[in-house]
């Protein structure tokens, strides 16, 4: 390496089960000691711990690392997710312009990169809920169609919570779409 850079990096999981966790900070450590863009001298990896009042489990690992470049640096930061990078050597980096211009290139072809993956998801959860919304109204008006039903009772049958349920039938209900009838919901008749 030409110029080589020293950093210490942790790196967290969190998740469940407990084997899933620990298979996965395995296999963290493993991209990162066959990445050929790093060298790693040293790691630490903790054991799992169960997250309090939760289902979920936790741990990580420390390494140590060099590289040739801060643009690699910021790779393994992307690549690698860690929670905290601390440069342990040089005192002083240097960058030249061409070097800095290359860095925040590559750092804005990744926040970009990011930033459509976010917009991706966001577009499919969004039409996501949008198909959900559509199946539970057209269940509960097909549940409503032949019986009245209480907000228990339909809760029951959809699986949505009461409270959530509720604030959904008040919708329905300004749609003209189902009615209240003392505590039972009852189907505008006419009305898919």
């Amino acid at each position: 390496m030409e110029k080589e850079i020293k950093f210490h990096a942790i790196i967290e999981v969190l998740g469940k089960p407990e084997k899933h966790v620990s298979e996965m900070i395995e296999n963290i450590v493993k991209k990162v000691s066959e990445d050929e863009r790093f060298i790693m001298s040293e790691k630490q990896v903790a054991s799992t711990q169960k997250q309090e009042n939760t289902d979920l489990w936790s741990t990580f690992c420390e390494v140590d690392v060099s590289c040739s470049d801060v643009q690699k640096i910021t790779e393994f930061c992307f690549d690698y997710m860690p929670s905290s990078v601390n440069i342990v050597s040089p005192q002083t980096l240097e960058l030249g312009q061409k070097e800095f211009t290359d860095y925040l290139n590559d750092l804005q072809g990744r926040l970009h990169q990011v930033d459509m993956v976010a917009k991706q998801m966001k577009m499919k959860n969004d039409l996501t809920s949008r198909n959900m919304a559509g199946l539970l109204r057209n269940y509960i008006l097909v549940l409503l169609s032949k019986n009245k039903l209480t907000l228990t009772q339909l809760s029951s049958f959809t699986g949505v919570a009461e409270d959530k349920l509720g604030d959904y039938l008040d919708k329905l209900i300004d749609d003209k779409k189902v009615d209240l009838d003392g505590e039972l919901y009852v189907r505008v008749s006419g009305k898919k």
